[in-house]
């Protein structure tokens, strides 16, 4: 009887365990969603239409919030004649593909979610549909779809991503 108690205990707290850590993990991507949710970006008057980008994921424009600095800016110079990325499925929550020339960086350990679209070693765009710690460079993120919408724009196979000044 002893055993069974303490069994029933131990079943017990690790359930609970397994709850919390299930609910800290939904509740951090439910913060997450909500922030970007209503997001409305306004126009930024004060960088000029020249900065701006249109970034297409295959056939389907996004909207992308582009962090402010100098990777960002080296990726606007490319995107001036059209940049088109070739992108490749990876780890089954990433599309990874190659710039074609190093970008500066300023790599520093982050935790990514679904929308984000950072700089991996320096000539890798990395765009999210999951989640992931790594070192990256932050470079900004699809504000106007879903975790789900990115998943299904993003998890069905390689992809080709094209940015261009608007």
């Amino acid at each position: 009887m002893r055993k069974r108690k303490l069994l029933f205990t131990l079943l017990t707290a690790a359930t609970l365990m397994i709850n919390i850590s299930v609910w800290a993990e939904a509740n951090s991507k439910i913060e997450n969603y909500t922030r970007y949710a209503d997001y409305e970006r306004e126009p930024d008057d004060s960088k000029g239409e020249e900065s701006t980008m249109v970034t297409m994921v295959g056939d389907e424009p996004v909207t992308v919030d582009w962090e402010d600095n100098e990777s960002v800016e080296a990726l606007k110079e490319l995107a001036a004649e059209d940049l088109t990325i070739e992108m490749s499925m990876y780890g089954g929550f990433e599309q990874v593909g190659a710039i074609g020339q190093s970008l500066p960086s300023n790599d520093t350990q982050t935790t990514t979610d679904s929308g984000d679209i950072v700089l991996y070693s320096g000539d890798q765009l990395v765009v999210f549909y999951g989640s992931n710690s790594w070192a990256y460079t932050r470079l900004g993120k699809i504000v106007d779809k879903t975790p789900e919408e990115m998943k299904e724009l993003l998890g069905n196979g390689d992809v080709t991503i094209t940015l261009s000044k608007s």
